[in-house]
């Protein structure tokens, strides 16, 4: 892929991402997500960190009357099974009915029919849809030969651009986020690289729902850069997080703080991007 050279201090971009976040901590959106057992105090963490509103939602009998007033939902196939999967179908088509984002994040696609089966139906059936997602599950919803191991990612970032771009092309998508060592928000007309984090990130549970979290949040604020914000964010958090970390467990609590004290210079000198096409 050709990209651009890269700019460690891209200050329109950091800019944008800096004023969204000034914006999401101001107006606090209600983010509904339907998500995995395993990661709910972690993303609900985060989105207070961060300076939303979390409401972790499961029942159909409230989702109607929840998803009119939030701003945002957020589905998470993490623990997958036949009563998940009609109350995500149900909170999605509520989503459809409120006109709010739906931001998908596929877990295990391609690891077993049951999860790449739904992935694609909530595909077909949101409306206003960011997916979030790593390699292997963008590559296994495209229908694009994958290597997948569990819920675990063996393909590089970069390599899933292209099965980025055709679920753009099939589905309501307005963007995808593609997580990895390197990140790529990929919609209709660009590609964006943002090269921050930590290795330390991949060894605590749930990083990637918590970008998804993120992601969410932001779409209540500007739907249109909502995974470019996410990703700047938790990256450049994550990049800070790790100077303080002696390892996973600390890592995971200093990168809340860092979402919590992240400020517009945080963003200016520590992100790094590139433009690719």
């Amino acid at each position: 892929m050709k990209t651009s050279k890269t700019q460690h201090h891209p200050f329109p971009l950091s800019q944008k991402i800096a004023n969204t976040l000034q914006s999401l901590r101001e107006q606090r959106p209600l983010v509904v997500s339907v998500t995995n057992y395993v990661v709910m105090n972690n993303t609900a963490n985060a989105l207070l960190a961060i300076g939303a509103s979390p409401i972790m939602a499961h029942s159909r009998q409230e989702m109607a009357e929840l998803m009119a007033f939030s701003g945002a939902l957020v589905v998470n196939i993490g623990t997958l099974d036949s009563i998940w999967i009609e109350r995500m179908r149900f909170a999605i088509e509520q989503a459809n009915t409120c006109g709010k984002p739906v931001i998908l994040d596929p877990v295990g696609c391609g690891a077993s029919l049951l999860r790449t089966k739904t992935s694609r139906e909530f595909c077909q059936l949101a409306e206003k849809l960011i997916i979030r997602a790593n390699a292997s599950e963008v590559m296994a919803l495209a229908n694009v030969q994958s290597q997948v191991k569990g819920v675990d990612a063996l393909d590089s970032s970069e390599s899933a651009v292209i099965a980025a771009k055709k679920l753009i092309e099939m589905y309501h998508v307005n963007h995808v986020v593609i997580s990895g060592k390197d990140d790529f928000i990929v919609n209709k007309d660009s590609v964006i690289k943002l090269s921050n984090g930590s290795p330390l990130m991949p060894k605590v549970t749930g990083m990637g729902c918590t970008h998804t979290a993120l992601t969410g949040a932001f779409s209540a604020i500007d739907f249109d850069n909502a995974g470019l914000c996410a990703t700047g964010v938790l990256g450049v958090a994550g990049e800070l997080a790790e100077k303080q970390s002696q390892g996973p467990g600390s890592m995971q609590m200093n990168v809340l703080d860092q979402l919590h004290l992240l400020n517009s210079r945080d963003i200016e000198y520590t992100l790094s991007s590139e433009e690719c096409s």
